[in-house]
């Protein structure tokens, strides 16, 4: 089963100093925030020693989380520019989206058969969370658990290589995700596809429940189209 702690580790804000914990972790947990949230934009350059100073580390171990988040897909290390936040075209984005649509299609699918419904109900434990942030507005929070839920659901396809794939992919889109729920309209539509999303999980209608993940990505495309370019 999915373990939510990666999505949900870290949710304050960008310029809260680090405390005492993992630090490669808190401070890469930071940065993606900072990157999710668009404190650090697409296409921008990663300022060492003001990201050091906003998050009270040293560049040392900041300079690690940077080639960790460049691994990840989510930054560029470019010769004498140093590391920008990764820009990613509408093509680019929409071949990504579509790649997940099918694998999130084919693990529903595959989860409505093999899923306990122990595990089908820590699915919904998440879900009902999520609509707590959503009704107190903690955006930050509710897309962490929005992420969770749909790797989660992949997860329970009890298939390693599938959940690899799919993690790659979801890692890269992070930003493009978050910002498909910006404004009233769009991010009631998103929770509205949450919900139907979970009755047929629950109902294991797996045919029903591959249709509305297939439908949910479109409509997040949709919705995040708009605020690319097509470079």
């Amino acid at each position: 089963m999915v373990d939510p702690k990666s999505e949900l580790a870290d949710t304050p804000g960008m310029a809260v100093k680090i405390e005492r914990q993992s630090l490669h972790d808190a401070i890469l947990n930071r940065l993606r925030d900072m990157i999710i949230e668009g404190h650090l934009p697409p296409g921008s350059r990663i300022n060492e020693g003001q990201v050091g100073a906003q998050l009270g580390v040293s560049r040392t171990p900041l300079r690690e989380a940077i080639k960790f988040l460049a691994s990840e897909g989510l930054v560029e290390l470019v010769p004498a520019r140093g590391a920008l936040v990764k820009k990613f075209s509408a093509k680019e984005t929409s071949d990504m989206l579509d790649v997940i649509s099918t694998l999130e299609q084919h693990a529903a699918r595959r989860a409505c058969e093999v899923a306990t419904t122990h595990e089908i109900s820590e699915i919904r434990e998440l879900h009902d969370e999520m609509i707590e942030c959503y009704r107190r507005a903690d955006r930050l929070a509710y897309y962490k658990l929005n992420q969770a839920i749909h790797s989660g659901i992949v997860a329970l396809a009890d298939n390693a290589a599938l959940s690899d794939v799919h993690t790659l992919l979801q890692t890269r889109v992070k930003r493009i995700r978050f910002i498909g729920h910006e404004g009233p309209e769009k991010w009631a539509g998103a929770v509205a596809e949450h919900e139907e999303m979970i009755a047929a999980l629950e109902a294991r209608d797996a045919d029903r429940l591959a249709a509305i993940l297939a439908q949910h990505l479109q409509l997040a495309w949709e919705r995040v189209k708009p605020e690319l370019d097509d470079s």
